[in-house]
């Protein structure tokens, strides 16, 4: 049984210290970027002493990269919000209280559940409003806001990646009220079978059913900020959803029958799902070519796969070719959900990982997702750090992981003290994607300025809506330190000394999206 197949108590932050939160949503320029940051007005103090050459051409160090994940459930109020009934001005403090739990643990992307089940999470004139949201399928909250566009918006403030999580295929979860009039279920009923558990589910076979999901990711692509789009497991439902009963595609399987098909079912059914991943990375793609396209399938792809491993077949049950979607590269980034201790007898982390990094011939991104919220171990915050350690050593330069779920971080005893005083002590900046070609970043201008005990730097960009973060490297006796900053941090006063070491340079660095460094500015400082 997949883990997200429980129900978990909601993670609810019942103190927080935050300001007034705006609920407008912020004006988008025709690239779907917020306007940029101005750089504040500051005192003009006198210019210090510097070479007379523009820039300071020294070695700089590297900058740490990791990817550091973890999923917000909205289906059956997981994680958020923790009810269906709570104000605005509730789920927008149960949002802030994550979001800054993450920044403060060095985190640097979240993975926001915004389609449960053919319903939505923000504003669309495709699917209606979930119920999950307000308690009634259809009814918007109030007063009027867009739920993504507060995520996207607070996460990105934080330095934080935001990216969509949909469930492509189901179309009613049993635990989502009643089937409305205005449900999918009731708007596309020749689309749509009920499983003996109550839940729904879109015939993958339909040809409308993927025309009707591309048009759902196309839309918040085009619309929406985001940095990722994420599918998790659910293509063909799990067998136990419908009591070990088959699939109840048979008026799509006659009819491909009688096209003349030569498939067998399973076949059949595993090139449905096939094309519409290949499908979806395109269009993706196409729209904004920054955006990530990522899946988390089940951990195993068949039995003895690496060889002593056993459990589902998510090949057969699933009708989940993981493995070919890998192998061909039509993800930006994989994360098998590894939800099994290092020392499983049948499900051994290590060996799953390393099998599945084996098959990663197009050297897309792998961050395996992590069982946080009740791997099985009598110390979990150990085993998850030793599983981050066993990725960083597979992985190399392009290790990152995604937590389920968010609740994990909180309800076990000492996660976020191991993760912060180990694994997660500094913050880093996610993996580059070589493969996806963007325009390059010029330099920053860099302005320093003598501001007593201080030197006062400046920076600005040409091309600032192309900026996510900003590294502010500073140098004292020779060694070079370095700092991640959020876009809207435009100056900094820096010590001309610490701990007794003498402040001898100031660089600056604009950083993409996608975590592609542009060429840096520096001045030395005399």
């Amino acid at each position: 049984m997949n883990i997200r197949n429980i129900t978990y108590p909601a993670l609810f932050f019942s103190a927080i210290a935050m300001g007034s939160c705006s609920s407008q949503k912020a004006a988008t320029s025709s690239t779907g970027r917020k306007p940029a940051p101005q750089t504040a007005s500051l005192p003009k103090p006198p210019p210090i002493k510097a070479e007379p050459e523009e820039v300071y051409r020294t070695n700089l160090p590297v900058i740490g990269r990791e990817f550091r994940g973890a999923w917000v459930a909205s289906v059956a109020n997981i994680n958020w919000p923790s009810r269906n009934n709570l104000s605005v001005e509730q789920q927008k403090a149960e949002a802030i209280g994550m979001l800054n739990m993450l920044a403060d643990h060095n985190f640097n992307a979240v993975i926001f559940q915004v389609r449960p089940s053919a319903d939505a999470l923000y504003t669309s004139e495709i699917e209606p409003w979930s119920y999950f949201l307000t308690g009634e399928t259809g009814r918007a909250p109030y007063p009027n806001y867009d739920p993504l566009q507060f995520w996207i918006e607070e996460a990105h403030k934080r330095g934080i990646e935001l990216h969509v999580w949909l469930n492509p295929y189901r179309a009613h979860h049993s635990n989502g009220g009643p089937v409305s009039s205005l449900s999918m279920v009731s708007k596309l009923p020749d689309m749509v079978v009920r499983l003996k558990n109550g839940m729904y589910w879109f015939d993958p076979a339909n040809p409308k059913t993927q025309g009707h999901v591309s048009n759902v990711v196309k839309d918040l692509v085009k619309r929406y900020d985001i940095d990722g789009v994420h599918f998790d497991d659910y293509f063909y439902p799990y067998s136990a959803y419908n009591r070990g009963a088959d699939f109840p595609d048979t008026a799509s399987w006659n009819a491909y029958l009688s096209s003349g098909g030569t498939l067998s079912k399973a076949d059949w059914r595993r090139d449905n799902v096939n094309r519409f991943v290949e499908r979806i990375y395109k269009e993706i793609h196409a729209e904004k070519d920054y955006v990530k396209f990522g899946i988390s399938p089940f951990g195993i792809w068949k039995p003895g796969y690496p060889q002593g491993v056993v459990g589902s077949s998510q090949f057969d049950e699933l009708y989940a070719d993981a493995k070919l979607w890998l192998n061909k590269g039509w993800v930006d980034y994989f994360s098998p959900q590894l939800y099994w201790p290092v020392d499983s007898k049948g499900q051994g982390f290590g060996a799953l990982l390393n099998w599945w990094e084996s098959e990663n011939t197009m050297k897309r991104h792998l961050w395996p997702g992590l069982n946080t919220i009740e791997v099985k171990s009598y110390d979990r915050p150990s085993e998850i750090r030793n599983q981050i350690d066993i990725s960083r050593q597979v992985l190399g330069n392009d290790a990152g992981e995604i937590h389920w779920s968010i609740a994990g971080l909180t309800k076990n005893p000492g996660m976020l003290s191991t993760l912060k005083n180990g694994p997660y002590k500094d913050k880093v900046l996610v993996p580059q994607s070589p493969w996806i070609k963007v325009a390059p970043l010029k330099a920053p201008t860099l302005f320093v300025a003598d501001a007593g005990t201080a030197v006062r730097a400046s920076w600005s960009s040409s091309n600032l809506k192309e900026v996510f973060q900003w590294v502010l490297f500073t140098q004292y006796n020779g060694v070079w330190e370095t700092e991640i900053l959020t876009l809207d941090q435009l100056s900094r006063d820096i010590p001309k000394s610490k701990a007794g070491k003498v402040l001898n340079g100031v660089a600056i660095k604009a950083i993409d999206r996608l975590g592609n460094e542009s060429d840096y500015m520096a001045r030395k400082i005399k």
